[in-house]
């Protein structure tokens, strides 16, 4: 059975997205699933947002397949790995959760480069296209660090 692994922010339209591609560009596709998914629910089908798009494709990594998700409680029955951008998505899945063990398979996404230090990926959205840039810096550092992780701990299944 593969891994699998949720990248969850606000809209599902600029960060998880990212991740997400991101992500799934590391690992091995008969091992790992990688999906994303947004605390609200404004893009639930919509395309990731175009400048997402354009920072993934100068960066070789399409994510124009990718179509928005509304995080809900079965995810935490598919998922192992639940990853999040922010504080306050954190807040938002955990609220979600009807176990200790469901709380446990959510962390913040920059926890992995910063650990313990609760840092945020911002959201990108209002901003120009260097926000974009940046946000794709900081989750390509992160997704690094959980292929490490994620091998060395070895198959969840």
């Amino acid at each position: 059975m593969k891994t699998k692994i949720l990248m969850v922010c606000l809209g599902n339209i600029c960060r998880s997205p990212l991740a997400e591609g991101i992500l799934t560009s590391m690992l091995d596709p008969t091992l790992f699933e990688v999906q994303s998914a947004g605390t609200g629910s404004w893009h639930v089908g919509s395309p990731p947002d175009p400048r997402s798009i354009a920072v993934a494709d100068k960066n070789g990594i399409d994510i124009t397949h990718q179509r928005g998700k509304h995080f809900s409680t079965y995810d935490f029955e598919i998922y192992d790995h639940i990853y999040v951008m922010d504080n306050s998505n954190y807040r938002d899945v955990v609220k979600l959760a009807n176990s200790e063990a469901e709380k446990q398979k959510v962390s913040l996404i920059l926890d992995t480069v910063f650990p313990n230090e609760n840092v945020d990926v911002p959201d990108p959205y209002y901003g120009g296209d260097q926000g974009f840039d940046n946000v794709f810096a900081m989750l390509k550092d992160a997704c690094e660090i959980i292929v490490s992780t994620i091998t060395k701990e070895g198959l969840k299944k």
